[in-house]
């Protein structure tokens, strides 16, 4: 009988390299999109990718991430940042051995700065017209989208992609874009009023707003009770 393996075995190998991507999702009123910067040096020089950094030896996994949100964003505490997994296929970067540790993020549309961006080449794209993208950022967007299902099910962070004053019809498009699915109408509507998450501002959209129809009642979310509940949690089936 061989002798019981040690650990650790060996040396580590510190050639290893660690990188972080950002999955940005933002809704305009209409639609779920996700933030998309163009490289600018090979290998993949003029492909779309995820906002990504790589990590320097004393950086904090979160606290990177959290930091390319602000670069991005302007402000240093957004709602909801949270990590994926890690993405380490042995050849995923064609450069040398790379791990991914992607995580993803949620944005009200009042944090959209699309003319700054597109100045760097970055741009919203909605989350059904993804395109190919370098290294193995098609498989990170699947698995956030199929995060943010399962979070938009159990907990209300949907309210966190909502402009402040938002209608029902806003509210049922952005669940069903994040679930992948239809709702009855009637039945959406019931199930949230039973909730207590919303408060009727008791006025109209004039429908400036993109994706409001203008006469339809406006209604913002309580804080309170948005906050117990993304807490605790709750099973928003339909």
């Amino acid at each position: 009988m061989g002798e019981m393996l040690q650990f650790p075995q060996e040396e580590p190998d510190f050639s290893v390299a660690l990188s972080t991507s950002l999955v940005v999702f933002g809704f305009d009123g209409v639609d779920l999109k996700i933030l998309l910067a163009r490289s600018t040096r090979p290998p993949f020089e003029g492909a779309l990718f995820l906002p990504s950094r790589y990590l320097k030896a004393n950086e904090e996994l979160l606290l990177s991430a959290k930091k390319m949100f602000s670069d991005l964003f302007g402000y240093d505490n957004p709602s909801t940042v949270e990590q994926l997994r890690a993405f380490g296929q042995v050849f995923r970067h064609p450069g040398g051995r790379v791990v991914n540790i992607a995580h993803y993020a949620l944005v009200h549309t009042d944090d959209f700065q699309t003319e700054k961006w597109e100045s760097h080449g970055m741009h919203w794209v909605s989350i059904n017209e993804v395109p190919d993208l370098a290294f193995d950022h098609n498989d990170i967007v699947e698995y956030a989208r199929e995060r943010l299902k399962r979070r938009v099910r159990r907990r209300p962070v949907g309210f966190d992609l909502l402009p402040k004053e938002f209608t029902l019809g806003q509210l049922q498009n952005l669940y069903e874009k994040a679930m992948r699915k239809t709702f009855d109408k009637r039945n959406f509507r019931k199930k949230l009023f039973k909730s207590k998450l919303l408060i009727d501002l008791e006025k109209k959209s004039d429908g400036s707003g993109y994706g409001q129809h203008k006469g339809s009642l406006l209604f913002s979310f309580d804080v309170e009770a948005y906050s117990i509940m993304k807490l605790k949690g709750y099973d928003f089936v339909f």
